[in-house]
């Protein structure tokens, strides 16, 4: 029974993660997302061609992604080690998405919500840093991928079963295999800012 509960929980959390909210919403103004910006489907380039309301909603249901997933196998679970198997699958489901053909976001915003799920001091934490990240440099990418090596970090210092410690490696690891391309354009300086935006609705 409890098998078959990690099975469930497992393929719900990919399923979820593999929603393209970020190709979803856009739709709305009739914009193919991946045809603007970076042509990827998450919160920063909808947020930089659209505006604030469509980033911040792309951001927030990717966060829920993540948070939903964990927080049910914490309450039908319990156990550490099943936890982070049903929060890596919401990750890869965000990232290598079912119905984008396996392509996807970065993970930043669903690695966020997982973090939310499992530990909210050390989101908080996140949260804060990160935004002092992006107000200091005004790159989203940077904070995108020197957060989640911050919360490892944090799993280590605080104590904190060894099993999130190792989720919090491994989805930091996928964050940076994602940025790749941002690594390349933060290297030759055409990594758009925040502030550098190409909002094509009014």
């Amino acid at each position: 029974m409890a098998l078959m509960m990690l099975i469930i929980l497992i393929l719900l959390a990919y399923f979820m993660g593999s929603i393209p909210f970020g190709y979803f919403i856009p739709l709305i103004w009739q914009v193919d997302i991946r045809r603007h910006g970076s042509g990827n489907i998450g919160a920063t380039n909808v947020f930089r061609t659209l505006g604030p309301a469509a980033g911040a909603t792309v951001f927030a249901l990717d966060m829920l992604k993540g948070t939903i997933p964990v927080m049910l196998a914490n309450w039908f679970i319990g156990n550490p080690w099943l936890i982070t198997m049903v929060a890596a699958s919401a990750v890869l489901g965000h990232t290598f998405s079912i119905f984008m053909k396996f392509k996807g976001g970065r993970g930043a915003a669903t690695g966020l919500g997982i973090l939310l799920g499992l530990a909210p001091d050390i989101f908080l934490i996140a949260l804060i840093v990160g935004l002092l990240i992006i107000i200091v440099t005004r790159y989203v990418s940077v904070a995108s991928m020197a957060t989640p090596i911050l919360v490892t970090l944090a799993f280590i210092s605080f104590g904190r079963p060894l099993a999130y410690t190792l989720v919090a490696a491994l989805i930091s690891l996928i964050i940076i295999l994602r940025h790749q391309p941002n690594i390349k354009r933060l290297r030759a300086g055409t990594e758009p800012k925040i502030g550098m935006n190409n909002v094509i609705a009014k």
